[in-house]
């Protein structure tokens, strides 16, 4: 079964099809949340919100087949309302076990991956959002402005400026961690 018809299955209240659209994309979408708000029970929280939204607007969904872009985007919505309600609330951060590189020094990467961290957790929450949909997920700009539902000019220019602060979080030394994570190894 295609995910189209699950979609429309879905949409008329069938539980079963529901399920199974979950199943197949809720991994990615705890990913992009914990990575938004570096807080895994809160992003859990989050990705539940964005489920139960999509569950009760689902029969509005106009073009089933771009189901992914649309729960990205109720995921980072649900992200940063939960950033509102919680901004006094310190963040914990909490990094999933770094398999072993193939090549390179293990200590380095372990570096790398801490400074880039600290340097992540000094932006915004609609930066972070930016960062982790373009380098994370993979979405194109393109792609990034129709799930944020911005114009494409807004989402470059966020996007610019989402890697200006991290460059400037990261410091001068930052600037090999940054030239890692333009090429998509953010978390």
């Amino acid at each position: 079964m295609d995910q189209r018809d699950l979609v429309e299955r879905a949409g008329r209240g069938d539980h079963d099809a529901f399920a199974l659209l979950v199943a197949a994309s809720i991994a990615q979408m705890e990913a992009v949340a914990r990575l938004i708000l570096r807080d895994q029970e809160l992003a859990r929280d989050a990705v539940q919100e964005a489920y139960i939204r999509a569950w009760r607007d689902l029969p509005g969904l106009r073009d089933p087949d771009r189901l992914d872009a649309w729960l990205h985007r109720l995921t980072v919505n649900a992200c940063l309302d939960a950033l509102r309600r919680r901004r006094r609330r310190p963040i914990e951060v909490e990094l999933p076990p770094i398999s072993p590189a193939s090549i390179g020094d293990e200590t380095g990467r372990v570096a790398d991956r801490d400074q880039l961290d600290r340097g992540f957790r000094l932006l915004k929450a609609e930066q972070r959002a930016v960062l982790v949909l373009h380098y994370y997920v993979g979405m194109s700009i393109p792609v990034l402005a129709e799930t944020l539902d911005i114009p494409l000019g807004t989402a470059q220019s966020r996007l610019g400026r989402a890697l200006a602060a991290l460059r400037t979080a990261l410091g001068s030394e930052g600037e090999e961690e940054l030239t890692t994570a333009e090429r998509g190894q953010i978390a």
